[in-house]
């Protein structure tokens, strides 16, 4: 009988210990799914257009419906998850940067965002 050994991905560190390759996994996860969405988008649009046609029959809007049923489910858009593009996080991320929201107050401290300083009064 063979030892079942932990996937490291999955155990609980301790908050603010995330060891840097457990961002990395997740952040490719992401990018994987990205292509996949990207990839199905076309099959996956005529499947909806399909199913939606209610001038068509109900076996041909069943039959669209059985076909994206057998898509992948990662060739969802819903599964897609907004990340930091610096550290991972999924939490707190403005789209029009793409940053989360602790590195972007490191960026607008550093001056690197122009227009924004921090507030004072």
């Amino acid at each position: 009988m063979t030892k079942r050994v932990p996937c490291l991905a999955r155990l609980n560190f301790p908050s603010g210990t995330e060891t840097k390759w457990q961002n990395s996994l997740v952040i490719n996860r992401g990018e994987k799914r990205r292509k996949t969405v990207e990839k199905y988008a076309k099959k996956r649009a005529d499947l909806v257009a399909v199913i939606n046609d209610q001038s068509l029959s109900v076996e041909d809007r069943f039959e669209a419906r059985l076909k994206m049923q057998a898509l992948p489910r990662n060739s969802s858009p819903v599964r897609l998850r907004n990340r930091c593009a610096l550290t991972g996080r999924p939490r707190g991320v403005f789209r029009k940067f793409g940053l989360g929201r602790a590195s972007f107050a490191d960026f607008v401290m550093q001056g690197e965002v122009p227009g924004m300083i921090k507030a004072s009064w």
